[in-house]
């Protein structure tokens, strides 16, 4: 996947989203997906650990002692939902600015 600037809070956005399809992701298969670095994709889940939203459980009877399960917490799922209408919100406003420099545009290159 290409590298794409997220900031924090898209970035934690997306790795809840991730997380909530599939909780069994490696750190490198998040990064992978968001195409950004393994530093990154830490950085992200440290936080989220942090925040509370997040929590990390290792897999029951298994033997790779580094297998972990990150599941979202009832804290998690409110932020997740509140972060989401907030990109909700920012992208569509992006959108209503890009459609508006659009019709300018073409307004430019074939004038009536």
């Amino acid at each position: 996947m290409y590298r794409q600037k997220f900031d924090d809070e898209d970035a934690y956005l997306e790795v809840m989203r991730l997380l909530e399809a599939n909780p069994q992701m490696s750190q490198r298969e998040i990064a992978a997906a968001l195409g950004v670095s393994l530093g990154k994709a830490n950085y992200c889940l440290k936080a989220l650990l942090d925040k509370g939203w997040l929590k990390m459980q290792n897999f029951q009877g298994s033997k790779n002692k580094l297998a972990y399960a990150y599941l979202l917490t009832p804290k998690g799922i409110i932020e997740k939902s509140e972060i989401t209408a907030r990109f909700l919100q920012k992208k569509m406003h992006e959108y209503e600015h890009l459609r508006s420099l659009i019709e300018s545009l073409q307004s430019e290159v074939n004038p009536k």
